[in-house]
C-alpha cells in the first residue's frame, strides 16, 4: 500500500490544535487551514521511519522557483529535531496536499548559501523562526520538496 492510497489508514499529528488544524483542512479541501498564523499551509504524508505507518502534519510553508520550502522548527521550542522531519529525512518521497491538489514530493535539507537563502525566505514570512532559532542549541533545517 503506498503513501498515496486514499484507503490507507493516517494517523494525524498527537498534538490536538495540529490534529484539528489537519482535519480541517482535508474536510474542506484547504478553504479552511491553507491561511492559518497568518502563513500558507500544506499538508504533509510521509512514512514512519521504524513503524511504517503513515503519519500526516500541518506545516507552514513557502514557495521558491517551484519547489516548496518547509523549517523543521517543532511546534514548541526543543533541542531535538521535530519526528516528521527524522522521519522524512529517512524516507524522503512523501505526499503533500496543497488545498486541493495532492501529489508527490522528494524532501531534502537545505545547506550552506541555499539554506541560509531559504531560512530568510521563511523568516520574512514567519518571523516567530527566528524567536525558535534564538532559543535552541540546534541548526533549525530547512526543508525543500520538489515534486516527482
Amino acid at each position: 500500500m503506498s503513501a498515496w492510497d486514499a484507503d490507507a489508514q493516517v494517523a494525524d499529528s498527537p498534538d490536538r490544535s495540529v490534529e484539528e488544524h489537519v482535519r480541517r483542512y482535508i474536510a474542506t479541501n484547504g478553504r479552511s487551514g491553507y491561511m492559518e498564523g497568518g502563513c500558507t499551509n500544506l499538508i504533509l504524508t510521509y512514512r514512519g521511519r521504524r513503524t511504517g505507518k503513515l503519519y500526516r502534519t500541518g506545516l507552514f510553508f513557502g514557495e521558491d522557483d517551484g519547489r516548496y520550502i518547509l523549517v523543521a522548527s517543532g511546534s514548541a521550542i526543543t533541542h531535538t529535531h521535530p519526528k516528521w522531519y527524522l522521519n522524512v529525512v529517512a524516507d524522503p518521497e512523501v505526499q503533500v496536499q496543497i488545498l486541493a491538489e495532492k501529489f508527490a514530493v522528494r524532501a531534502s535539507t537545505a545547506e550552506g548559501e541555499e539554506r541560509a537563502r531559504l531560512w530568510k525566505l521563511m523568516t520574512d514570512r514567519a518571523p516567530i523562526y527566528h524567536t525558535y532559532e534564538a532559543r535552541t542549541r540546534r541548526v533549525i533545517p530547512v526543508v525543500v520538496l520538489e515534486r516527482i
